[in-house]
């Protein structure tokens, strides 16, 4: 029998052996995604806004920022990805140029996560700065984070007020009729 060469391996060519037709078709070896993980100094930080929670890892790399597996310019919405772009904006690029982050994200919605993300970073940016720069450069991003937007280092508490009975929501009440 021949063999053919295939990205996974060489396999056998299927030839016309009786055998052949008693055996379950095997599944082709899938190439698993190769985990890149942050190797040397790090740090883990993380970003709340309602029910979604982004889960930062920061550590020494070459600028690669990723939310989930994928670059940030593929976060969707198009129109919020400009949020998650802040943190790196405020700082400048000399700030994060040697730093990998990888960011995993999950609960909430769209834009509940962008704003986690957004935190994530913020704070994955300054814990760096903290534990293996200087106190100085840590202070400087503080403050800087802190005049553009508080919600960078500092969660929103702003929670979903739960359903009472006697009404549709937490507030509004069923409508009273007297006939």
């Amino acid at each position: 029998m021949a063999e053919e060469e295939t990205p996974t391996g060489p396999t056998e060519a299927s030839g016309g052996d009786a055998a052949d037709g008693d055996k379950k078709p095997q599944k082709q070896n899938r190439r698993k995604k190769k985990k890149q993980s942050i190797t040397g100094r790090r740090v883990q930080t993380f970003g709340k806004k309602k029910h979604a929670i982004a889960i930062a890892l920061c550590g020494d790399g070459h600028g690669m920022i990723r939310v989930n597996g994928k670059p940030l310019d593929l976060i969707e919405p198009k129109p919020l990805r400009l949020k998650v772009y802040e943190p790196l904006l405020l700082v400048g690029r000399e700030k994060y140029q040697d730093l990998d982050i990888h960011i995993r994200v999950k609960g909430g919605g769209h834009v509940a996560q962008i704003y986690a993300v957004r935190q994530a970073v913020a704070k994955s940016l300054l814990a760096f700065h903290a534990k293996y720069i200087d106190e100085a450069s840590k202070q400087e991003l503080r403050r800087t984070f802190l005049e553009y937007d508080r919600n960078l280092l500092i969660a929103d508490p702003r929670r979903r007020e739960s359903k009472k009975f006697g009404g549709p929501g937490p507030r509004a009440r069923y409508q009273k009729s007297y006939r």
